[in-house]
């Protein structure tokens, strides 16, 4: 400003000096003429103007000015020096995108515990002096030293020129690293980490841009051991949610944070099961919510041995799920079988809430068989399997083609007997019903083979069906009669089924 004031209002404008006298000259207000000679903010905006000529490195000194004037940073943020800046950037950077656009040849890669980044910089030199370069990533290295809130502001600049999303995602994963690796405190870090979630939440919530999975668990792996906002981690859990589908069971295993007994973070992903619930609603493809469903079952099994996980947890992790998205339950039945063995304290009315996560009707038989003797349920199951595999049984039945052989015959298909009752036995505690078929071996079409041997399987089942609805019955009117504990029945009821 001396130099301009003392030599007659001439001065040489470059790169170096142009963001402070243009600083300078706002603070003094130099702006009418003296003389007939411009002002020096007058030179130094109309210096401006010829800023898209600027070679690639004067561009990188031009910005390194406005960062490191930080006194000034806050008020001159929105400068037209800041502006055009920017712009210039990142016109260069599509200018390059368009060149080349292929963003498959850089990409950021961690090994041995440092930070490899592909994108080299032999021609450091003839990308300074030049337009743009032929990789797409050539620039990643140039911009590291800005700080989290310039960053911010270029990246907004990238997404209102529309450069390519995918390569803006790599662009603040690699400036991530980049820093992480250099010596910077813990509140830096949490800067830097809460600008990339807030750039990635923006690019795929308000500009319909699809991040990747593997990008967006990476940043939950880095945010584990930091402190960042809970508006950033409800950002993060959102978007991770919004595509559970995408995840594999590696990814749900996510340890607890630190003073929870827990071994997995159970809590988190019920938080990503709403999410991808609540985006997704009734227009989210079967497809994918059937993928979530198996994946939640196959995480409900690992982490049903962990013996410091309690029964509410478990239920809200079983019924997070819609009944529609499951064709089969045994896989939760299972789960639920090795949560009551590791489990085996809980009480009756806990199990009876754990068991109603199960559909008996989407049980396979041998499930339901199993489920009725076994002694780690509660007897309230046991019997809901039974009556469950009893209505599928009549559902098959009279859902036969009436031109099937079972049903052709005057005399019915199936007859249940009381054998006891031919023989005139009067103990009435031995009873034993028998099914047999009147109209001989089954000799089904063809059309009905799969019928037939679903039927023959079944027999055997219908006969312990009826034995043990009789047992029930006569020991609940005995329950009725002499107020036995529920207790006592519960423990009895076992010793039946088996």
């Amino acid at each position: 400003m001396l130099k301009f004031c003392y030599n007659n209002g001439s001065i040489d404008m470059n790169s170096s000096n142009l963001l402070q006298a243009h600083c300078a000259a706002g603070y003094m207000e130099m702006k009418d003429s003296v003389l007939g000679v411009p002002n020096l903010l007058e030179q130094t905006e109309k210096s401006l103007e010829e800023i898209s000529y600027w070679r690639w490195s004067e561009l990188l000194v031009a910005l390194k000015q406005c960062q490191n004037l930080s006194t000034v940073l806050d008020y001159y943020s929105n400068s037209m020096m800041l502006e055009k800046c920017m712009d210039t950037i990142v016109g260069r950077m599509f200018l390059a995108s368009e060149a080349s656009p292929c963003p498959s040849t850089c990409s950021t890669d961690s090994s041995s515990g440092g930070v490899r980044f592909s994108c080299d910089s032999k021609s450091t030199e003839s990308i300074k002096t030049s337009s743009f370069s032929s990789r797409p990533c050539w620039w990643f290295e140039d911009l590291v030293f800005l700080n989290p809130v310039l960053v911010e502001m270029l990246v907004r600049s990238m997404i209102t020129r529309k450069l390519e999303h995918g390569l803006i995602s790599r662009f603040l994963m690699y400036y991530q690293k980049a820093r992480f690796s250099s010596t910077i405190d813990v509140s830096e870090k949490i800067k830097i980490l809460e600008m990339v979630i807030d750039m990635h939440y923006d690019m795929e919530y308000y500009h319909n841009s699809s991040i990747p999975f593997k990008t967006l668990f990476g940043i939950l792996r880095i945010s584990l051991s930091l402190n960042i906002s809970k508006s950033c981690r409800h950002k993060l859990e959102a978007m991770i949610g919004s595509n559970l589908d995408q995840a594999t069971l590696d990814n749900l295993l996510v340890p607890s944070p630190y003073g929870i007994s827990y071994l997995y973070d159970v809590k988190l992903v019920l938080k990503f099961l709403k999410a991808f619930l609540r985006r997704g609603g009734s227009v989210v493809a079967p497809t994918r919510m059937k993928k979530v469903a198996s994946l939640i079952d196959l995480y409900i099994a690992e982490i049903a041995p962990d013996p410091s996980l309690r029964p509410s947890k478990f239920l809200a992790l079983a019924t997070a799920i819609p009944d529609s998205a499951r064709d089969s339950y045994d896989e939760l039945y299972h789960a639920m079988d090795m949560y009551l063995e590791v489990h085996g304290q809980l009480s009756e009315e806990e199990k009876v809430k754990i068991c109603c996560g199960l559909n008996y009707d989407k049980l396979s038989p041998q499930a339901c068989i199993h489920l009725s003797q076994n002694t780690k349920f509660p007897s309230k199951s046991a019997v809901q399997a039974l009556i469950s595999q009893q209505s599928k049984l009549k559902n098959l039945i009279q859902s036969t083609p009436a031109t099937s052989p079972l049903l052709n015959g005057s005399s019915p298909p199936f007859c249940f007997t009381n054998v006891n009752a031919q023989k005139g036995n009067k103990d009435k505690s031995n009873d034993q019903v028998v099914l047999y078929s009147s109209t001989g071996d089954f000799d089904a079409s063809s059309d009905n083979e799969r019928l037939k041997a679903h039927l023959q399987g079944m027999q055997w089942r219908v006969m312990e069906l009826e034995k043990i609805c009789k047992k029930m019955q006569t020991q609940m009117a005995k329950i009725t009669k002499s107020k036995v504990p529920p207790n006592s029945y519960a423990r009895s009821l076992p010793k039946l089924c088996s």
